[in-house]
């Protein structure tokens, strides 16, 4: 059996939507900088940072 369980991957809260999401493998070089489960998540984030 190769790799680990989804169950046993490390999770995060995302800063914007507040909900639990898990590592995936595309994330794995910057794990330590991903801060939104989603680009949706990060667009949305920083469109509200750049209103006046």
């Amino acid at each position: 059996m190769r790799g680990v369980k989804k169950a046993h991957l490390p999770t995060r809260i995302c800063v914007k939507c507040q909900r639990p999401f898990t590592w995936r493998k595309k994330w794995a070089r910057d794990w330590a900088n991903v801060k939104y489960c989603s680009d949706a998540c990060r667009r949305h984030a920083r469109a509200l940072s750049l209103e006046p």
